[in-house]
């Protein structure tokens, strides 16, 4: 088993061709939150992943084996909901009171300009429903915002220096 202890956020400082050529490994979000888990890259290598706690490993990152080799991450698609406003009669700003309403719940989700992911759960979908948003289930990615008890050492904030 290649053990596996260093995360390269969004592989950055690597040469792209590099990381182009990476083997792969696909996770999706309960996996990607935990620090230890044991996986197979594309090459159908097992890994034995030992990251620091509180890490959260984003698609995008790049894992660094103890062999050197590189596997690059790719967010597996999973069933989430997808919601968006009401063509008809909503606006994005339905989106923002969603947000919001799901924030204070403290479920993980994804914000994009014109559309919010969770987790499936038929409750959440019928509150969202009850406020004329749009609620469907589809099967894709899901990297959610890092809360307020997400690791600082992960914060895309602080990645405005790899360009």
């Amino acid at each position: 088993m290649l053990q596996v202890s260093k995360l390269i956020s969004r592989g950055a400082g690597l040469a792209s061709a590099l990381v182009k050529r990476a083997a792969t490994v696909e996770l999706d979000w309960d996996v990607r939150q935990k620090s230890r888990f044991d996986a197979k890259d594309s090459l159908g290598r097992p890994l034995g992943i030992f990251l620091p706690r509180g890490v959260v490993v984003r698609g995008g990152d790049v894992l660094v084996a103890q062999d050197g080799s590189l596997i690059r991450v790719i967010a597996a698609p999973q069933a989430v909901l997808r919601v968006t406003p009401c063509a008809q009669h909503g606006t994005t700003f339905d989106l923002m009171r969603a947000a919001y309403h799901l924030g204070n719940r403290h479920v993980p989700i994804e914000l994009a300009p014109d559309h919010l992911k969770i987790e499936p759960d038929h409750v959440l979908a019928e509150l969202l429903r009850s406020m004329h948003l749009i609620v469907n289930p589809v099967h894709e990615a899901f990297e959610p915002e890092g809360g307020a008890y997400a690791a600082g050492a992960h914060d895309h904030a602080h990645d405005h220096h790899s360009h």
